[in-house]
């Protein structure tokens, strides 16, 4: 295995994708001789040129639209939002048809639509989201938030492998702050199969994307401090979601603390909470506990940023909650 950082991982999964298929292209907003806005896609049209890795006009809609159409076509497209907040422009193109040409026609829409999500870095109320869950409602998506640079790769060969359209949310707070070693050669990971980041007994955190590694940091430190082993649980993907995955965990820890970034009325983990007192109610000694943003935007300031986005110490507090009640 080699070494990568997150934003490499995506970088050469990219190269080696359009190397590999001669029906992949790449389209967004200045990804072409710029790179795009955080260098994802850096000398990508140098090698494959202006038709394969096609610089866009400020227009959302248009590169959707124009995914779609080459996706009925047989093409392979991948779409980069410069932010994933911007995805909300290409709303109707996504939800009504893309989503739905399969369920109406029987002819697949195998589009990835690259999402840079997520704060950490005062980007404000229009570059910080992660819009994930005003998708997951939408029959026909799947949706896929890696957390590692693994993950990255794996999945991001998965979601051009598939005959559906795919959101990917790929954090931005880990493009460069995190490395790890990615496997060589071509090894998609299946959706909807979670990954244990952190083993433990004592409770289960599940959450995606960036809040594993916030996740594992108040773990480690609870341990440390109250020698409480708290197992993460990396979901990878919430669209499909390993359902079994989650029960296994919380029949076992018999508690539970659903973590996201996303807002928390409506977020995903409202349907993970749901799931878990539905089907194992009797196996939980704890109530079943989410910790998400407050129902507002995302803040410029960056204390108030920090008090927005969950943190290690309200991680912390949460599980010492659920461990003495």
């Amino acid at each position: 295995m080699a070494e990568r950082t997150y934003i490499e991982a995506i970088r050469e999964t990219l190269r080696d994708e359009l190397r590999r298929d001669e029906r992949v292209f790449v389209i967004g907003q200045d990804v072409g001789s710029f790179g795009g806005a955080f260098k994802a896609t850096d000398g990508l049209q140098q090698e494959f040129g202006a038709g394969r890795v096609i610089d866009a006009p400020l227009a959302e809609t248009a590169i959707v639209g124009a995914c779609t159409g080459a996706a009925i076509a047989g093409m392979r497209p991948v779409a980069e939002m410069q932010f994933a907040d911007f995805v909300s422009c290409a709303w109707d193109h996504i939800v009504t048809v893309a989503a739905k040409q399969h369920y109406r026609t029987g002819i697949s829409v195998p589009i990835v639509v690259r999402l840079p999500s997520g704060g950490g870095f005062s980007g404000g109320p229009f570059h910080s989201q992660n819009p994930e869950s005003s998708f997951a409602h939408v029959p026909g998506l799947k949706i896929a938030c890696p957390s590692t640079p693994a993950d990255a790769k794996g999945l991001l060969l998965a979601a051009l492998d598939d005959p559906n359209p795919v959101l990917y949310f790929e954090h931005k707070h880990l493009y460069r702050r995190l490395k790890g070693e990615v496997p060589e050669g071509r090894q998609p990971i299946d959706f909807g199969r979670a990954r244990v980041h952190r083993p433990g007994d004592d409770a289960t955190v599940v959450t995606w994307g960036a809040m594993v590694h916030t996740a594992k940091d108040a773990a480690d430190r609870l341990a440390a401090e109250d020698g409480v082993e708290a197992e993460v649980l990396d979901l990878r993907t919430i669209l499909p979601w390993d359902r079994e995955a989650v029960l296994e965990s919380v029949r076992r820890t018999s508690r539970i603390l659903v973590l996201h970034e996303d807002t928390r009325t409506a977020g995903f983990g409202a349907e993970i909470a749901a799931t878990v007192a539905d089907e194992a109610f009797s196996d939980l000694d704890a109530p079943v506990r989410r910790l998400a943003a407050p129902d507002t935007p995302v803040p410029f300031s960056p204390p108030l940023e920090r008090r927005f986005l969950p943190g290690v110490d309200d991680v912390v507090a949460e599980l010492r909650e659920l461990v003495q009640w």
